[in-house]
């Protein structure tokens, strides 16, 4: 136990009301101690992770989802609220899908899935039994800072956004579920009945901003995730704390017309301003790699001979402009 203090008027003795606060901290300290060790420890994980598909289940109108667990039973890397896996389909595609299940289960990932291309059809072609490689947990949107919380779930933006209900409880918080119609929006027997409001284009129209937000709980902190247009929105509209994740690229803005060379002696590709780097790659070399087009899984690092924003760590042709100039990648 720590020595008390002296006596804050300089006499020798200790104060006693110090004398009697320094158990209480001690304890204080203790039970704090106490909980941090109970929570489990969450590091991304960048080796291939073997996981096998233990179910798939309906969820919505064009929407499954996935239950992946370890093969012989074992704990899986911890998580929380915002993480998401990137997903090795079977054909070798790689897409990133957020974690949408309880952090507190430790032998189970859920993922859900809405049908909108050749990964996704992957997605809910899987069955039970059918192995996986998985990475992460990644975390590109986390769940931080204190409440009040205003969450904003468009369709199938509901995926990330479900754990952070959950850990909100005991908060002051409030979600706006949006989305075409109740048959298209997943989990909804999930949410709590409380402070959830339902709002569907079928029945209310589509939202405005001041729609929206009019739920917003002073001095709220906005977490949004849904399709681009609605986060735009939001965002133009929230002037205080806003925090998001999309399903799409977002627009290249402001950008200026710069070339890419393929190789030291390579043919030459010019990049428009209003293009990514990726999408003129592609035009002649459509069988590069890629997954979440946002800057963050690193499948599309390509090392850069000159020229380049980071010849060291290379360049995110998804999302890496040059101000003008060229840049020698080498491909």
């Amino acid at each position: 136990m720590s020595r008390p203090p002296a006596d804050l008027y300089g006499r020798a003795r200790a104060d006693r009301m110090f004398r009697a606060l320094v158990p209480v901290v001690g304890a204080f300290r203790r039970a704090s101690e106490r909980g941090a060790r109970r929570q489990p420890p969450v590091r991304a994980v960048d080796r291939d992770l073997r996981v096998v598909v233990r179910s798939s289940s309906v969820e919505a109108d064009g929407v499954v989802a996935v239950t992946l667990a370890d093969p012989g039973g074992a704990p899986l890397p911890g998580w929380r609220p915002g993480c998401h896996l990137d997903v090795v389909l079977p054909s070798g595609l790689v897409r990133q899908y957020s974690l949408c299940g309880d952090p507190a289960d430790r032998h189970t990932y859920r993922i859900a899935v809405r049908s909108v291309g050749a990964g996704s059809a992957e997605a809910h072609a899987l069955t039970a039994g059918t192995p996986l490689v998985v990475r992460g947990p990644r975390n590109a949107f986390p769940f931080v800072g204190p409440g009040p919380y205003l969450f904003i779930a468009g369709g199938i933006g509901i995926t990330p956004i479900l754990p952070m209900v959950h850990a909100a409880r005991g908060s002051d918080w409030r979600l706006v579920y949006t989305g075409r119609d109740r048959r298209s929006l997943p989990f909804l027997a999930e949410l709590p009945t409380e402070r959830v409001r339902v709002r569907t284009d079928d029945e209310h129209g589509v939202p405005t901003a001041a729609d929206l937000l009019r739920d917003a709980p002073p001095g709220a902190a906005v977490y949004c995730c849904g399709p681009a247009p609605l986060i735009d929105l939001v965002k133009a509209a929230w002037p205080g704390r806003f925090h998001a994740e999309r399903f799409a690229p977002p627009p290249v803005v402001g950008g200026r017309p710069f070339e890419l060379q393929l190789g030291a002696c390579g043919p030459v590709v010019p990049v428009a301003a209003d293009e990514t780097a990726l999408t003129a790659l592609r035009r002649v070399r459509p069988d590069v790699a890629y997954s979440c087009r946002q800057g963050f899984c690193g499948t599309c690092r390509v090392r850069v001979l000159s020229g380049g924003p980071s010849e060291e760590d290379g360049m995110l042709v998804c999302v890496a402009r040059a101000d003008g100039g060229r840049v020698v990648l080498d491909v």
